[in-house]
């Protein structure tokens, strides 16, 4: 595992972000002037090589302990294009080698160890439990459920196009809400067996917009999900 710049990555999974993906965006009040992304300190970047060097082991144990026949060699990134917001996500390279992927923004807004081991569990347990290739397969069978009702009604080319497109977000997005409070719960385990608080890591909810329960939303609810962590922690 080495530290270094985010390189060309594919499939992107679900993420624990400061700014809500999918969100159909709205105009800003006139006066409301855009907060320019944070910038990590020394000290910070000292805290997330700490964080990086006791999560990734435990991550990748808990990788091999789960699964059979998955890459779990980890490789930790850092996003270091210019003006990316505050961001965490997981996705794989062309081999299927797992990343996990922090902006610069993200490891500046981290209040402390335990958020930033929590965030990284987190995005780890996206990997573990294999909600790309799930999120894939939703996306393929909406795809093909809609595309096909389209076909049976008569409709011409454009129209069916249009509706594989639909199928696919949506098939994509059905379960997108279930995937994150799974992350949230085996996040909560990496985290604690890192020698990290996960309840205390989950309050970076706080500092994020709440996407509240929005219908076919990606994220469900900040307070459910910081249930989910002091009811799996309590268990541990």
């Amino acid at each position: 595992m080495r530290l270094i710049p985010l390189l060309c990555l594919l499939s992107v999974a679900g993420c624990v972000s400061t700014v809500e993906s999918g969100q159909t965006s709205r105009p800003a009040p006139a006066q409301a002037v855009q907060k320019a992304p944070s910038v990590p300190t020394r000290s910070k970047i000292q805290q997330f090589q700490t964080v990086v060097n006791t999560v990734e082991p435990v991550a990748e144990r808990e990788c091999r302990a789960r699964t059979s026949g998955q890459n779990c060699d980890f490789r930790i990134v850092v996003d270091d294009r210019e003006g990316q917001p505050s961001n965490a996500y997981q996705t794989v390279d062309k081999s299927g080698r797992p990343i996990l992927a922090f902006t610069l923004a993200l490891i500046a807004d981290v209040r402390n160890r335990d958020e930033l081991a929590f965030v990284m569990g987190h995005e780890a347990a996206h990997h573990i439990q294999g909600h790309i290739p799930r999120q894939q397969q939703n996306a393929a069978t909406g795809a093909i459920l809609l595309g096909g009702l389209a076909v049976l009604t008569g409709a011409n080319s454009a129209v069916i196009d249009q509706a594989v497109d639909i199928g696919a977000g949506v098939g994509a997005r059905s379960y997108s809400k279930n995937f994150e409070l799974e992350a949230d719960a085996l996040g909560t385990l990496i985290t604690k067996r890192a020698g990290y608080d996960p309840v205390k890591g989950a309050e970076f909810f706080t500092q994020i917009p709440d996407p509240g329960d929005r219908f076919l939303g990606t994220h469900p609810p900040n307070a459910q999900r910081i249930e989910t962590v002091r009811r799996v922690n309590a268990g541990l």
